[in-house]
């Protein structure tokens, strides 16, 4: 099992390495959009099944990063200011599982709302809801719990969360005096609360033994083959 552990860590670190390389490609514009301010908020999420903890501030400041590196003037430099802002509702950091037995995802539930600086009008009528998955890093019957720390998995989640935020902007495009686009469907991207309209996707539909219920805090000090540690 052990070797098992080792040689589907590093498949999945391999896989992993280049999940961010979008970042570097030049996008096309987004109508007039320019990122005026980046705001997220978090206060006391809920934590989903068989989590591992993080603070409120390490997600703002997770997915604060996230949305700067993608919709920043780094990126998108149009003649108008847009707001972003973003709420924190939900997540899974999921910690290692039972290799073939129980493996849960990581996830992050979050709600966005889009505003025009010069008029300070809200953009869509209702705060739009998603749940975002990790990007790529799922390894098959494992999970990452195994594979990444909660940093990494943090840092996987805001990147997915923040390139769905970017897909519902060129979806609606003319928000900010562009043309909506019609893209394909993405699975590390629903709408919703997963949560509460599909559990099973998270965590599956039985009990893990009682030992894994024990590790729900901690997390693994090398994500390979390292035993479990407190950090």
């Amino acid at each position: 099992m052990r070797n098992f552990l080792a040689l589907m860590g590093l498949i999945g670190l391999t896989a992993c390495g280049g999940f961010r390389d979008d970042l570097a490609q030049a996008p096309d514009p987004l109508g007039t959009f320019r990122l005026g301010h980046n705001v997220v908020y978090v206060s006391e999420p809920v934590q989903g099944p068989f989590s591992r903890t993080v603070t409120d501030d390490e997600w703002q400041a997770a997915v604060v990063t996230a949305v700067e590196d993608r919709l920043g003037e780094a990126r998108y430099f149009g003649d108008k200011y847009f707001h972003v802002g973003v709420a924190v509702e939900g997540y899974v950091l999921a910690y290692p599982g039972v290799p073939l037995v129980y493996s849960p995802k990581s996830i992050l539930i979050f709600s966005v709302n889009f505003f025009e600086d010069a008029t300070q009008r809200k953009l869509n009528d209702e705060a739009i809801q998603l749940t975002v998955f990790e990007p790529c890093c799922t390894i098959p019957l494992i999970g990452t719990g195994f594979t990444r720390s909660a940093e990494e998995q943090m840092e996987g989640l805001s990147f997915t969360a923040a390139r769905a935020i970017e897909r519902t902007m060129r979806q609606n495009a003319d928000w900010f005096g562009g043309t909506p686009e019609i893209l394909e469907a993405d699975d590390t991207i629903l709408e919703g609360n997963v949560l509460i309209d599909n559990p099973e996707l998270v965590a599956p539909d039985q009990t893990p033994p009682e030992d894994i219920v024990a590790l729900q805090d901690l997390t693994v000090a090398d994500p390979v083959v390292g035993p479990p540690s407190d950090n």
